[in-house]
């Protein structure tokens, strides 16, 4: 596991970034998952406490075999571009609380689609040292055409100044829906990555492992503000 300072300012952020950068690791998986995880985070933008949370799915089944969830302190203010400092410490507590850990993990944000190439699934993959895709429900950075109105079908995200770079996917998963967006986290390829979030979706827009874990993370975060009204 990557060991790193949290306790930066947004300058320092920045050059952790681009320092990190040369760090990702673009590698075909070297064999198919048997677990694969999901992780989300919730917070309101101007709030001190957050909640972070992960599953783990049988794959490719998709069955729920693990999960967990933990409220902290969120530890680095709102900055766009910046949103691994302010999510993966807390990320960080919930893993350790997870028994089952993941081959590949879906992280509800973006990896390199970014304008430093160092997205939320990009950082916490480096962290972790595990495969990372990131799944994306809106664009940060660069251009892309909408893809067949086919489930499966996807065109390329590039980088905004240099149309020659891809740096992610605009995925279509249902008819008549708005597209989602992957990109390469780390230890992966974005071929595999489009690869495996196709086979994880179901019934919905967004791929079982971030679905999971969103309903999860918001279902412990409602009890939270249950228990905290009753004893008010």
């Amino acid at each position: 596991m990557l060991e790193q300072d949290w306790k930066l300012s947004p300058k320092e952020a920045i050059a952790l970034q681009k320092e990190l950068r040369t760090q990702i690791r673009v590698e075909p998986l070297a064999e198919e998952p048997k677990l694969i995880g999901g992780c989300d985070v919730s917070m309101n933008r101007f709030a001190k406490e957050g909640f972070a949370g992960f599953v783990t799915l049988l794959y490719p089944e998709l069955m729920l075999v693990d999960h967990a969830v933990v409220k902290d302190t969120i530890p680095f203010p709102y900055v766009p571009g910046l949103l691994s400092f302010r999510e993966i410490p807390m990320l960080l507590k919930a893993w350790d609380k997870l028994t089952q850990k993941p081959d590949v993990l879906v992280v509800d944000g973006i990896g390199i689609a970014h304008p430093r190439r160092l997205g939320i699934a990009t950082h916490l993959g480096l962290v972790l040292d595990i495969p990372t895709i990131g799944c994306a429900k809106s664009v940060l950075t660069g251009v892309y055409e909408e893809p067949p109105n086919v489930p499966g079908e996807y065109s390329y995200l590039r980088d905004s100044k240099n149309e020659n770079e891809i740096i992610g996917a605009a995925l279509r998963t249902k008819v008549n829906v708005k597209p989602i967006f992957i990109s390469l986290g780390h230890k992966i390829t974005l071929e595999d990555s489009l690869r495996l979030i196709t086979a994880s979706v179901r019934k919905h827009r967004l791929p079982e492992e971030t679905r999971f874990a969103h309903n999860i993370v918001n279902e412990y975060r409602i009890r939270d503000m249950q228990t905290e009204s009753a004893t008010l």
